[in-house]
C-alpha cells in the first residue's frame, strides 16, 4: 500500500485555530470519463446553486468571506487571488456552467459548489512522505497546473509541501501544481475539503460524507477519511497497514 499522510503545521493552527479540514486518503480508485448519470447530477447541482445564490455577491457568502479573511491574514489580496471555491463559483455565475473534466475532478467540483468550500484532489504519485500545510520560507519552487514557468511562493504564504520539498498548492486553496493534478489514470490521491467559517465543521462533515458517497458510487476504491484541525492535526492511513 501507499503510505499517505496530511497534516497542519503547529504554526498554522496557532494563527488559524478555527480551520477545519476534511481529508480522504484514497487508494485503488478507478477514475473514468464522467458517465452520463454523474454529468446530469453535476449539471443539476449547478442549476440549484445558481438559483440559491441569485444576486448575492459571492463575497457575502460566509464560507467565502472567511477565506478572504484568511488570505488577507497572510498578505494576499483575495480579489486578485481567489480561493478555489470562489473561483469555481465565479466561473459558474459569470459563464453559466462548469466544464466536465473527469469523474474525480467533477465529483470534487460538485461538492465544492454545493457547500461553497474548496475541494482538491492531489494525485499521490509525485508526493514523497507526508504533506504539510505550513508557512513558506520563500525559497520553495512551484509550477502551477496552468503555467509552465516555475515560481517561488512569497515568504509567509500558506503552501502544501511534501517531505521532498515538492509544493503541491500555493496560497492555501488558490491553485495546485501541475505534478499533483488529478488525471484520468489517477488511482491514489489525497483529497481535501477545508473551511474557516463559524459553522465550518458542520459543513465539512456533510461535504465529506457527500464526497465519500460519490467516490464510492462512481469510482470505487479504498478510503481513509477524517476531520483534522486544532485538536487532531494529522491524518494517515498507516493504521491500515
Amino acid at each position: 500500500m501507499t503510505i499517505l499522510e496530511f497534516r497542519y503545521h503547529p504554526d498554522i493552527l496557532i494563527r488559524y485555530p478555527s480551520v477545519c479540514g476534511g481529508v480522504i486518503l484514497a487508494e485503488d480508485m478507478h477514475n473514468i470519463p464522467t458517465p452520463q448519470e454523474l454529468q446530469e447530477s453535476f449539471l443539476a447541482e449547478q442549476r440549484v446553486v445558481l438559483s440559491k445564490i441569485g444576486g448575492t455577491p459571492l463575497s457575502e457568502l460566509p464560507s467565502l468571506s472567511a477565506w478572504r479573511g484568511a488570505f488577507r491574514a497572510f498578505s494576499v489580496d483575495p480579489t486578485k487571488y481567489r480561493s478555489a471555491a470562489e473561483a469555481l463559483l465565479r466561473r459558474l455565475t459569470k459563464k453559466g456552467d462548469i466544464p466536465i473534466i473527469n469523474s474525480l475532478v467533477d465529483i470534487c467540483n460538485l461538492v465544492s459548489i454545493r457547500y461553497a468550500i474548496p475541494v482538491a484532489a492531489f494525485d499521490a504519485r509525485p508526493i514523497t512522505g507526508a504533506v504539510t500545510v505550513l508557512f513558506a520560507q520563500g525559497v520553495e519552487s512551484f509550477i502551477a497546473h496552468d503555467s509552465p514557468e516555475p515560481e517561488h511562493p512569497e515568504p509567509g504564504e500558506v503552501i502544501f509541501i511534501d517531505e521532498a520539498g515538492l509544493v503541491i498548492a500555493r496560497r492555501w486553496c488558490w491553485k495546485q501544481s501541475v505534478e499533483s493534478t488529478a488525471r484520468i489514470d489517477t488511482t491514489t490521491a489525497i483529497l481535501t475539503l477545508e473551511a474557516q467559517h463559524e459553522k465550518g465543521r458542520d459543513d465539512i462533515q456533510k461535504a465529506l460524507d457527500d464526497l465519500l458517497g460519490l467516490l464510492q458510487k462512481f469510482i470505487g476504491g479504498s478510503f481513509t477519511s477524517g476531520i483534522i484541525g486544532l485538536e487532531c492535526p494529522t491524518i494517515s492511513n498507516r493504521g491500515n497497514e
